[in-house]
């Protein structure tokens, strides 16, 4: 009878995510490997994070490049929430500018501009995803404690960090060429920084 009536509630699981490949504003066109180094962190480090469902690297980067409004991508990868962004970098600056966005509404539930030196890339990168765990909280989650993100820079060396971005970039193109390029760049990436 119950659900005739359509009176049973479904239990909601914890809000959803999906990180957009940030887009590159750069005058130089080759720190687009940057960009997508960028957002993957921010995937990794909400994931590390939990009390999130976040959408899959391959499932958000299919969307790269493509003209499609919030609403449609939010519906295609099942997410409540999307984080996109763009990434200005000119010498040794950085700009990001990131915005969280309703799903549902359309609207922004928090927006920032970031504005550092590249050696600060890794704390960047946590306050982002500390930014919006909060704005998750205060919006969608109902619980005690803000999501608590790891901090753990990988390398103090932002030189290593760039080859290993232009590695990954590489890898994930996944042909026989690119993924022999691609342990070069891993390999230049060890030999700057051999703890990393």
């Amino acid at each position: 009878e119950d659900l005739k009536r359509g009176s049973t509630e479904i239990s909601k699981g914890p809000p959803s995510i999906a990180v957009l490949p940030f887009v590159n504003m750069s005058s130089d066109k080759d720190q687009e490997f940057f960009c997508d180094g960028i957002a993957e962190e921010l995937i990794n480090s909400l994931i590390r994070a939990g009390g999130l469902r976040v959408a899959s690297r391959t499932s958000a980067f299919g969307f790269k490049g493509k003209q499609l409004n919030i609403r449609e991508i939010g519906d295609e990868l099942k997410v409540e929430t999307v984080l996109e962004g763009s990434v200005r970098k000119a010498g040794n600056r950085v700009r990001i500018n990131a915005q969280l966005v309703d799903v549902s509404e359309g609207y922004q539930l928090w927006a920032e501009v970031f504005d550092r030196e590249m050696e600060d890339i890794f704390a960047i990168q946590d306050e982002i995803a500390r930014s919006i765990s909060r704005a998750l909280k205060g919006v969608l989650i109902e619980a005690e404690e803000e999501i608590e993100v790891p901090v753990k820079a990988p390398t103090e060396n932002v030189k290593a960090y760039e080859f290993y971005l232009r590695g990954r970039q590489l890898f994930h193109l996944l042909s026989p060429t690119n993924l022999v390029r691609a342990r070069r760049h891993f390999g230049r990436a060890a030999e700057i920084d051999p703890d990393y």
